[in-house]
């Protein structure tokens, strides 16, 4: 249940350990992918409180915004466009220490100085990345990206 995430203290890694039973539980028997999607975000946030997390979801040659946690973001992103269409593009976790020598990055929030985006894998295609911004440079790591894959890998996707 939502009420049970805690923010705990602790180094990233043990934050991470923490979180994913919590976030198996909310997935674990829930089939509806929006829900799970939002819970996802929204446990992540809370757990974090980086600036947007949330998941952009493949629609035929576009990414499309899907449940966030945050403020206002871009709706659409085409293919190979900015950190997401090119994590999509490349089918690989991006971690972008500052999003302004990203070239082509698109600025959905001025606020937002670091990013890493994880794609949704399914069956060799990419279904959605996750993406997550933060308001300090150089915020991502190893760590997260061995963490965010694991909890991508979570995912039942239809």
């Amino acid at each position: 249940m939502a009420e049970d995430l805690h923010i705990s203290v602790g180094t990233k890694e043990e934050q991470y350990q923490a979180l994913l039973p919590q976030i198996r539980g909310l997935l674990e028997g829930e089939a509806d992918l929006i829900a799970n999607l939002a819970n996802i975000a929204g446990a992540l946030k809370e757990q974090f409180g980086w600036l947007w997390v949330g998941f952009y979801i493949v629609r035929e040659e576009e990414l499309v915004l899907g449940p966030f946690q945050g403020p206002v973001a871009c709706t659409r992103i085409r293919y190979g466009k900015g950190v997401c269409g090119t994590s999509w593009k490349e089918a690989a976790t991006l971690i972008v220490p500052d999003v302004e020598q990203f070239p082509g990055h698109i600025a959905c929030s001025s606020l937002s100085k670091s990013e890493i985006v994880v794609p949704v894998i399914r069956d060799k295609i990419v279904k959605a990345v996750l993406d997550v911004d933060s308001t300090a440079l150089n915020e991502f790591d190893a760590i997260d990206q061995r963490y965010l894959e694991a909890i991508i890998a979570l995912i039942s996707w239809p």
